[in-house]
């Protein structure tokens, strides 16, 4: 179908500038408006911009007359105030929702993840048939369910819209690396430790089996999802399987046994030192989450990851170690201030930067 007008809200971060990427090579594209809170200084092919706040924003006037929405906003930071983060990723989402419905607008892409997903298998793959329940101890996942839960209410009122979601596993690029450390790591971490050799040893933890993919392979999904004609949910991961071994290796450092006990009640104690933004919930989903079967994905919406799932990941590495970014809010690294002096003000996870 030509002359296909997107709207991506959340369109500036690590999925987003993807997504656009990968929209302004599409001819079937006429036009593309990104929907963030701050304008960014990246520009692409027929993309205009809007500022928005999820939270708060008249959204309708930005969405009529769209053939899609791509809704991608969701906050991780500051993970020390749980209400924000659910009026962003819950409430945000569901203003959201009803503005496309309000706006007319005939289809909807929402950016699920695998965090959606309730415990599972780490020995195979599942399918989208899953139970999306979420991890009861980490916030993303339980905001990431009940958004899947408050879209099911939307299905049901509106069923003459096409919805997709989209459940990707991890999602790396170099571009994004910047504000991955900010988000994850804090202004405490030394990028000279993200590269392969510097850690001399690596925690060999069994359930530590999680799955990632290149944000650009993401952002073609998102596209597949947005131009055709698909509905319902996707799983979206590369291969190989990330485990311990598999780190490990990347990273040219010797395995050593951790109980996962002992990982979790470091992690957990130093989010609460403000050593780092990571509660231990992050760490629960790592080990919780079921590995994804991307059949359908593959099947019915045609895509296919150009990286490996390690590839990815070592690209990130590179990106953390130069300290690579892009020129907008979420990814650059002018929004930590100098000697991310910002990060540290903000309480490192304690509010919003």
């Amino acid at each position: 179908d030509p002359d296909v007008r997107v709207v991506v809200i959340g369109a500036t971060g690590n999925v987003g500038t993807s997504l656009l990427q990968a929209l302004s090579r599409d001819e079937r594209v006429d036009s593309i408006l990104g929907i963030a809170r701050r304008r960014p200084g990246l520009a692409f092919p027929r993309t205009d911009w809007a500022e928005a706040n999820v939270t708060s924003t008249d959204l309708r006037p930005h969405l009529r007359g769209a053939d899609v929405v791509v809704h991608l906003a969701w906050a991780i930071q500051p993970s020390r105030d749980l209400r924000t983060l659910w009026e962003v990723n819950v409430e945000g989402s569901a203003r959201v929702f009803r503005a496309a419905g309000e706006a007319g607008v005939p289809a909807l892409v929402y950016a699920s993840s695998v965090g959606a997903y309730s415990p599972g298998p780490k020995d195979r793959y599942v399918d989208e048939s899953w139970p999306a329940g979420g991890i009861d101890s980490s916030f993303y996942a339980r905001h990431k369910a009940e958004v899947e839960r408050r879209l099911d209410g939307f299905e049901r009122e509106r069923p003459a819209v096409r919805v997709v979601r989209v459940r990707p596993g991890l999602i790396f690029k170099r571009e994004a690396a910047e504000g991955i450390r900010r988000l994850f790591a804090g202004p405490l971490f030394p990028s000279p430790l993200a590269r392969p050799g510097a850690l001399p040893i690596f925690p060999d933890v069994p359930r530590l089996r999680f799955q990632g993919v290149h944000s650009l392979d993401v952002g073609e999904a998102y596209r597949l999802a947005a131009v055709g004609d698909a509905r319902g949910a996707f799983n979206v991961a590369a291969e190989p399987v990330l485990d311990s071994a598999e780190l490990a290796r990347l990273l040219r450092a010797r395995l050593v046994p951790v109980p996962a006990r002992v990982l979790r009640a470091a992690t957990a104690l130093s989010w609460r030192l403000r050593l780092q933004p990571t509660p231990a919930g992050w760490l629960d989903l790592a080990l919780s989450v079921p590995l994804l079967d991307t059949t359908r994905a593959r099947t019915e919406l045609g895509w296919q990851p150009r990286h490996s799932a390690s590839e990815a990941f070592c690209e990130l590495l590179a990106g953390m170690r130069d300290r690579a970014e892009a020129d907008t809010p979420p990814l650059s690294r002018r929004t930590s201030g100098r000697f991310r002096s910002r990060e540290f003000l903000s309480g490192v996870g304690g509010r919003g930067i």
